[in-house]
Formats: C-alpha cells, sequence, structure tokens
C-alpha cells in the first residue's frame, strides 16, 4: 500500500490509495476516516505527510471535514458536460436523479440597467425576479435567480416555476429556445448562499451565469447561479 522505496511521494501514495477504496465502494459517503495518528501508526509515516494527503482529499472534493468531529467520505460529484443546452431538471433526470425545485423568491420588477442591456429591453421594463433551490433527490445542489421579460413570457405564475422553465417555455408556449453563452467562476459562499444550500459560509461555490436566446436572437433570460463546490463538477471536451 505505501512503497518506501518508490519515486512516487509517499502522501500521493495514500491519497491514491484512499481513492482507490472510495472508488471500489470499501469506503462510502458519509463513513468516518481514521484519525491522522492511526493513519502514521499504520504506515509509520508522519502526521504531517498524513495531513497533506487529507488536505488534497479534501480539496478535490473526496473528503470533507467537520470541525472537532473528523473527516468524512464526501458524496460522488454530480458532473456535468458543457456541450449542449439543457435544463437543471433534464440533466438531474439524465442521471437517474428526481429533480425538484424550492421557490424561495418570484415577483415581477422594473429591470435594472444591467439586466435590461443583457435582455435588450428598455430600463425599468417589467421582468420576473425568480429565485430557486434547486434540488436533486431532495439535496441542494444549487441557488439560481432568473431574469426573464414579462413581456416576452407572459403568464409566468409560482406554481409554473416550480418546475421546469423550459420545458413550459417550449412545449407550453411553443418557443424555440435556441443557445446560451454561459460563465463560470469560482467564489466562496456568503451567508445567504450557505444557508439555502445547507454548506458552510466560505465554503466553495461555482458562480454561473448563463444568458440564453431564441432561435431569432431574441434574449431570453439571464440566469444567476450558485452551485456547491462539494456536489458538482463541469467537464468540457475540447477537440483539436
Amino acid at each position: 500500500m505505501i512503497d518506501k522505496t518508490s519515486p512516487l511521494p509517499i502522501y500521493y501514495q495514500l491519497v491514491e490509495w484512499i481513492k482507490g477504496l472510495i472508488e471500489q465502494g470499501v469506503l462510502q459517503p458519509g463513513d468516518s476516516l481514521p484519525s491522522e495518528r492511526e493513519y502514521a501508526e499504520r504506515f509509520s509515516i508522519s502526521r504531517m505527510t498524513v495531513r497533506q494527503a487529507i488536505t488534497e482529499l479534501v480539496n478535490s472534493g473526496y473528503l470533507y471535514r467537520q470541525k472537532g468531529v473528523g473527516t468524512f467520505v464526501a458524496e460522488k460529484k454530480i458532473e456535468q458536460q458543457l456541450m449542449g443546452l439543457t435544463s437543471f431538471t433534464e440533466d438531474m433526470k439524465a442521471r437517474g436523479m428526481e429533480p425538484s425545485s424550492k421557490l424561495v423568491g418570484f415577483e415581477i420588477v422594473p429591470a435594472p440597467t444591467y439586466i435590461s442591456e443583457q435582455l435588450t429591453i428598455q430600463e425599468h421594463a417589467p421582468v420576473y425576479e425568480i429565485k430557486r433551490i434547486r434540488l436533486a433527490d431532495g439535496i441542494p445542489m444549487a441557488l439560481e435567480k432568473t431574469y426573464i421579460s414579462a413581456n416576452l413570457v407572459k403568464g409566468l405564475t409560482e406554481e409554473i416555476v416550480q418546475n421546469s422553465l423550459y420545458h413550459h417555455i417550449e412545449n407550453q408556449l411553443s418557443i424555440k429556445i435556441d443557445e446560451a453563452t454561459q460563465v463560470l467562476e469560482s467564489s466562496v459562499a456568503t451567508q445567504q448562499e450557505a444557508e439555502y444550500l445547507n454548506i458552510q459560509k466560505g465554503a466553495p461555490i461555482l458562480l454561473i451565469q448563463r444568458n440564453t436566446s431564441l432561435k431569432d436572437g431574441t434574449p431570453l433570460e439571464i440566469v444567476k447561479s450558485s452551485y456547491r463546490g462539494d456536489r458538482y463538477k463541469f467537464t468540457i471536451t475540447l477537440k483539436r
């Protein structure tokens, strides 16, 4: 398990060994890991080396720490391929997970300048401001704020936005969604984001802004999302 004659660093060997136990299912999400002292004694290595390995596994999302309690195996991250324009609901269903939404804000407001410019509508024109927690199998995955022109998409209600907006817009309103531009940034959770997503303030999150447009180029929506860094990762395939 740990070969001290190997050119591979000892901490790296420990990382790979623990990762192997997780990937093989020997260690399950929520399982508690032995202490640094126990690993150090078992492999006759320093606690600093063990700490380095554990920290790398925490940073890469395999483990998480609870202050004063211990270190535990994290839930497996949901991987999303950034190749097609799909909704959160469609993504989760494709993974065999049950999507749901918790509505925490729904109102028609005058469009702020930065929103009206991106939606190419008059400043202060009415827009829906929709704030939802997106869940998969009942677990909060993202906090999402959406802006849509109330003159373009009419008749939205709290009941409608509890489910897939894309499904309603395309199937009930016969409006064809064409493409979107997404910008991803890393950040840390604010107090409000932490409360909604059931994570610690300062925990890593992914900030994503999606600007979606219709077939004729008309801007449809602006979506600002905060995804849990411990449960979500995005993969991009690049071809030369």
